[in-house]
């Protein structure tokens, strides 16, 4: 079966918005957990605009599933990882003037440094997850790099505003899946996607898990958050049965 990654990084721009300290990214996530989701996935971002570290730090303590922590590739952030030990790290792009993450990382030309993360990473027993654009070279480079997972950022399919570039979009992604599992590596895919959208991503044979969270917020505020996350896990689970 498909999994869903929840990612609760809006929960806590709400929280931060006006410095309380709800809603809680922690109930939240169990109430997440408790309504599907397969793991729980977290953006800390250098400039703390959301995730703060004591929610990484509490979070990591409660969860029942698995913490997909999001970060950018830099010393300061491979060592909160190092400590916090997280099932799963997926290593991001990261520009502090964009809203959300605008596109894919460049492994092919930060190599080195993206290999060296994912060792030390690797070696502390931590799952290195790569999110990059639908490219075989950048799947070449994730798989040199060491990563056993990529992410495929799914950006360009959900913002593309014809039915032909959203098509082409949609084999670009297609065709990544089918290169990556040929190099032995796991794929995930996230990004943009939505409630009206996301079964044809979820559909494609050999994507392990979906990583969704700003449309289950938005979502949330209509049906609620359990039943926004039931909802997602349902669309997903309808296309890739067991």
């Amino acid at each position: 079966m498909i999994r869903l990654g929840v990612n609760i990084d809006h929960v806590a721009t709400i929280r931060q918005q006006r410095g309380t300290r709800y809603p809680s990214v922690v109930q939240a996530a169990l109430v997440a957990e408790q309504a599907g989701a397969d793991a729980i996935t977290l953006h800390l971002r250098e400039d703390r605009r959301h995730i703060q570290d004591a929610d990484v730090h509490m979070l990591r303590i409660v969860l029942q599933t698995r913490m997909n922590l999001e970060m950018a590739v830099t010393d300061e952030m491979v060592g909160i990882a190092l400590q916090v030990r997280p099932q799963d790290a997926c290593l991001v792009p990261e520009r502090r003037e964009e809203l959300t993450t605008e596109g894919g990382l460049d492994v092919v030309r930060h190599f080195d440094k993206v290999k060296q993360a994912c060792e030390k990473l690797g070696e502390a027993g931590i799952r290195v997850s790569l999110f990059i654009g639908p490219d075989e070279a950048q799947l070449d480079a994730a798989r040199a790099a060491g990563a056993p997972v990529v992410e495929i950022h799914t950006g360009s399919f959900a913002d593309a505003e014809t039915e032909t570039a959203r098509e082409q979009e949609f084999r670009r992604i297609e065709n990544a899946v089918v290169h990556g599992v040929s190099l032995g590596l796991a794929v995930n895919a996230g990004h943009g996607l939505h409630y009206h959208n996301v079964q044809q991503i979820a559909a494609l044979p050999g994507v392990d898990e979906l990583n969704i969270g700003h449309a289950i917020v938005a979502h949330a505020l209509f049906v609620g958050w359990e039943n926004a996350v039931r909802e997602m896990k349902a669309l997903m689970v309808a296309v890739r049965p067991v």
